[in-house]
């Protein structure tokens, strides 16, 4: 891990679920034969945060998730969710979890009404079917089979699986794909409200808006390690937030850092108005490419499949 950038404390907590901490994960390593995907990365999730876990497409994100969620074996290293090794997780530590996916391929030809139904059947302390249904806002939808949805109507039924089982941890990877600016934010208005709940929330997304939006703390991994954490405003450390004053000089750009850039600019116009002058505050966006390299990609619209 880069030098302040928060370095996560050291020993795993023994014990169970009861602690601060619902993830706890220590030297995480995951190779493919010749490819290290995971290098040994840490970091905690704390009780009743959000936490968003960011990085390019090939980073380790999905490799890490899936590890948490014990769908896939790990390497090397120590990990534990709430309180138990995924690797021996049963039935009822599984019933605790939440799991939003990607894309689940619900296109049966059950109803989303009928379908939440039968899934609430599967756990000790459901949600209400009718109360879920308003949640991800298909009241309308409610007697429609679930092959008759739109693309961001199915995304609404994935999410109300996912939290039907009324989940201590809940797992949401690129949860607002195709939704709507406005689907999206009824979307934050729910996970906000989960939050609210205690629930803990584990959040994947290339929205870096989104994270902002929801996240307590966050961490960005890039070529399988952790090259931040911390809290989601704070992430790179203070250096990566010194303004930028820049401005054109005998027809050159130049720019310069500082944590003064009030005294620079006063200086600049004391010689004479400089051309094309702007001061600027990094943004995450920002940071975010600084971290991961300017190869990584962040979408900037969604699409109307709401």
């Amino acid at each position: 891990m880069r030098a302040g950038t928060g370095k996560q404390s050291g020993g795993m907590t023994t014990g169970s679920a009861t602690t601060q901490n619902v993830v706890e994960v220590r030297g995480l390593r995951k190779r493919y034969r010749d490819v290290e995907a995971v290098r040994g990365i840490d970091f905690d999730i704390r009780r009743g945060e959000t936490f968003a876990l960011l990085g390019p497409n090939g980073a380790g994100k999905s490799t890490t998730i899936e590890i948490l969620e014990g769908y896939r074996d790990r390497t090397a290293g120590e990990v534990r969710v709430l309180g138990i090794d995924p690797h021996h997780g049963d039935l009822p530590w599984k019933a605790r979890l939440g799991i939003v996916l990607q894309s689940t391929g619900e296109s049966g030809t059950a109803t989303v009404r009928e379908q939440l139904r039968h899934f609430a059947g599967l756990y000790p302390n459901p949600r209400d079917v009718e109360e879920t249904i308003a949640a991800v806002g298909l009241e309308q939808k409610a007697n429609t089979r679930i092959a008759k949805l739109s693309g961001g109507q199915k995304r609404r039924v994935d999410v109300a699986l996912g939290i039907i089982g009324r989940p201590e941890l809940l797992f949401l990877d690129e949860p607002t794909t195709g939704f709507d600016p406005e689907a999206r934010r009824q979307f934050w208005k729910l996970i906000r409200s989960l939050r609210d709940e205690g629930t803990s929330i584990l959040l994947t997304t290339h929205y870096l808006d989104e994270a902002q939006q929801l996240a307590d703390r966050g961490g960005i991994i890039a070529g399988g390690e952790l090259v931040a954490i911390g809290a989601i405003d704070e992430l790179g450390g203070a250096d990566a937030r010194v303004p930028i004053v820049r401005w054109l000089e005998n027809g050159v750009q130049r720019q310069e850092r500082t944590t003064e850039p009030g005294a620079l600019v006063a200086r600049l116009a004391a010689a004479g108005e400089p051309e094309r002058l702007e001061v600027i505050r990094p943004s995450l966006e920002d940071i975010y490419l600084e971290l991961v390299g300017e190869t990584a990609t962040i979408p900037t619209l969604e699409g109307n499949l709401a």
